[in-house]
């Protein structure tokens, strides 16, 4: 229909008739790889194959969370900038 790159292409948003039969949903077109970069969210860069998706564990990030929770006052900061680089480099 429209002469568009796939790759720049996004679609999301889709809700299904009663009975089924007729879908409908909403896209999104970009002119370059950089307007997708800057305006999309980055769930759907990685839904499209544009970003990569961060492998953590589910009860890292949770450990990291109480941690958090536990301490008080200016070290509870820098303990959750310590947490997320231990995160980044595992």
């Amino acid at each position: 229909m429209y002469k568009a790159d796939p790759k720049l292409t996004f679609l999301f948003g889709f809700k299904t008739q009663f009975g089924g039969g007729r879908t409908t949903g909403f896209c999104l077109l970009y002119d370059s790889e950089e307007a997708a970069k800057k305006f999309e969210p980055k769930h759907r860069l990685i839904r499209n194959g544009m970003k990569e998706k961060k492998e953590s564990s589910r009860k890292m990030i949770k450990e990291t969370k109480n941690k958090g929770k536990t301490i008080r006052g200016t070290g509870r900061s820098i303990a959750l900038h310590k947490a997320k680089r231990a995160a980044g480099a595992d």
